[in-house]
C-alpha cells in the first residue's frame, strides 16, 4: 500500500506542479499515470512542439517544460506509478480514500487530485481506403521528434493548431511542406494563420485548400497522395511525398474515472471554480484540461492556478484547526534547495527591512 497525502491521477504539466505547490504546505504528493514516463501529452505526443503561453518563457519546448516542471519538484521527492491506470476508488470512513490500478496497485491517500488532461486519447483518422497500412510507413498522426522529416517531402492535413504550428516548424526543417484544408478558414490562432500565409509567398508552405487527401499511393511506404480540390474545377492533384501526417485532433476518453461517481458533462468533470475545483465527492478534486466550469479555458497556466487552490483546500482539508499563512517563496524559500543560497537570501530580506 502506497500512502500519501495527495494522489495525483496524472503526470502531466498540471499534475506536475502539483508537486510544488503541495510541497510548499509541507504535503506529499503521489502521481499515477498510464504513460511510462512522466510528461503527459507534452512527452508522448509533441516534446518538440514549442509552447508559446507559459509566463516567463516567450518559448519553450512541450519536452523542455516538462524537463524544467521535473527540475522544480525535485525537493519534494513525489513518488511515481507509471505505466498503470488509475481502476477503481474507494472512499473510506475516515474520508480517505484507496485507488487501485488495472495492475493492482493500490494507493492510500487523504485527497486525490484528478489531473489527466484530456484522458486517454485515440486520434482521429481521415477516412481513406489502405490508411492504415501505411501506419508507421509514412502516415502518423502526431510528430514527436521533427527530426525524422528532415529533408524529407511532408503533406500535412488539418486546419487546427497542431497543423498549423507543425506546418511553420517543419518548413524549416523539411525539404517540401504541403499543407491541405478541407475549408479555405482555419480555426487555429490567427497569428499562425498569418505565419503560414507568409511562408506560402516566400514559397516555404504549398498551401491547397479547400482539399482533402483522399488516396495515398505506395510500395510498402508512402511515395504520393491524392488530393481532391472542392473549388469549381473538382480536380485531382496528385503530389509525391516522403509522410502523410493528418493532424485531425485526439478523441479523448475518460476511461475508467468516468465510472467513478463524479458528475460529468461533454468528457469534463465538473468542480466548483468558486473555490477550489473540488467535485461533487469531497476530497475528490479535478484540475487541468480534465475539469468543466463556466468560463473554463484549457490552457496549462490555467491548469496551474487551479492547482494552487486546490492545495491551500487539501491543506484546510487536513489541518481543519491550524491557519495557514502564506509566504511567499522568495521569503520563505524551498525546502530542499541548497543551503547557502536560503541564507543569503535571508541576508538581502534583513538589509531590505533595516
Amino acid at each position: 500500500m502506497i500512502k500519501t497525502d495527495i494522489l495525483i491521477i496524472g503526470a502531466g504539466p498540471t499534475g506536475l506542479f502539483t508537486v510544488f505547490e503541495a510541497g510548499l504546505l509541507k504535503l506529499k504528493c503521489h502521481l499515477i499515470d498510464a504513460l511510462p514516463q512522466a510528461g503527459g501529452q507534452c512527452s508522448e505526443l509533441y516534446p518538440k512542439k514549442p509552447i508559446y503561453d507559459i509566463p516567463g518563457f516567450p518559448e519553450v519546448l512541450a519536452g523542455d517544460l516538462v524537463d524544467n516542471l521535473m527540475e522544480q519538484i525535485k525537493p519534494f521527492q513525489p513518488g511515481f506509478t507509471l505505466g498503470e491506470r488509475a481502476e477503481d476508488i474507494e472512499k473510506l470512513e475516515d474520508g480517505t480514500f484507496i485507488v487501485t490500478t488495472n495492475k493492482g496497485t493500490k494507493h492510500h491517500a487523504n485527497a486525490v487530485a484528478i489531473a489527466g488532461g484530456l484522458g486517454s486519447f485515440e486520434p482521429r483518422k481521415p477516412v481513406i481506403d489502405g490508411l492504415a497500412a501505411f501506419e508507421d510507413h509514412g502516415v502518423a498522426y502526431m510528430i514527436k521528434d521533427p527530426e525524422v522529416y528532415r529533408d524529407k517531402r511532408v503533406v500535412i492535413a488539418g486546419g487546427g493548431d497542431s497543423a498549423l504550428d507543425w506546418s511553420i516548424f517543419l518548413a524549416n526543417v523539411a525539404q517540401e511542406v504541403t499543407l491541405v484544408h478541407r475549408r479555405a478558414e482555419f480555426r487555429g490562432a490567427l497569428d499562425s494563420v498569418e505565419k503560414v500565409q507568409d511562408l506560402v509567398t516566400q514559397d516555404k508552405i504549398n498551401l491547397i485548400t479547400p482539399a482533402e487527401v483522399t488516396d495515398i499511393k505506395g510500395n510498402g511506404k508512402v511515395e504520393s497522395v491524392t488530393i481532391t480540390v472542392h473549388d469549381e474545377t473538382k480536380r485531382f492533384q496528385e503530389i509525391e511525398c516522403d509522410a502523410f501526417i493528418p493532424l485531425f485532433g485526439l478523441s479523448p476518453k475518460l476511461g475508467p474515472i468516468a465510472n467513478w461517481g463524479l458528475e460529468i458533462e461533454k468528457n469534463a468533470i465538473k468542480v466548483d471554480n468558486t473555490l477550489d475545483y473540488q467535485t461533487n465527492i469531497s476530497g475528490i478534486y479535478a484540475i487541468g484540461d480534465v475539469n468543466t466550469y463556466p468560463g473554463k479555458l484549457k490552457l496549462i497556466l490555467c491548469g496551474f492556478h487551479e492547482a494552487t487552490l486546490m492545495c491551500q483546500s487539501v491543506y484546510k482539508r487536513m489541518n481543519p484547526n491550524k491557519k495557514y499563512v502564506l509566504k511567499y517563496t522568495t521569503v520563505g524559500g524551498i525546502d530542499g534547495f541548497d543551503g547557502s543560497r536560503k541564507e543569503a537570501e535571508k541576508a538581502v530580506i534583513k538589509k531590505i527591512d533595516a
